[in-house]
């Protein structure tokens, strides 16, 4: 499997570092030069340095012939331009977006677009700890 994750913070270097030592083909995106450092020693893929919504960065990484694309920087709107670029224009069938605003990611779903929302998935484990349902 091929995965190019756009982001290389925490969750991107973790997600990045387990995926290629689990032997999966991996390019990670970053802006940052300084985010690779978070990468594990064993780490064997891609790294590229550029924009996440720039075409070329992107097919630099290997877009076009990506199983899975993770979009995780911090910025939700850079996400989800990242993530319809990846859907849309290089036609990958899996993308998942992170999306920290619960407002926009109801929006990005509507869209199409499959979100991961930290901020729900929080509230969620904090209400189940708690034992309070959310009203329907």
């Amino acid at each position: 499997m091929k995965a190019v994750i756009l982001g290389c913070g925490r969750v991107g270097s973790l997600l990045a570092s387990f995926l290629s030592e689990s032997g999966w083909q991996v390019a990670v995106v970053d802006s940052n030069p300084e985010s690779f450092a978070g990468l594990s020693d064993g780490f064997n893929g891609v790294q590229v340095n550029g924009r996440i919504t720039d075409d070329d960065t992107l097919r630099l990484a290997g877009l076009e012939s990506a199983d899975v694309v993770v979009v995780l920087t911090s910025d939700d709107l850079s996400n989800l331009m990242a993530g319809q670029l990846a859907l849309r224009r290089f036609g990958r069938q899996k993308v998942l977006v992170r999306v920290r605003d619960p407002v926009k990611a109801k929006a990005y779903r509507e869209l199409g677009i499959q979100t991961i929302c930290p901020t729900e998935l929080e509230l969620d484990l904090v209400r189940r700890e708690l034992g309070v349902q959310p009203k329907r």
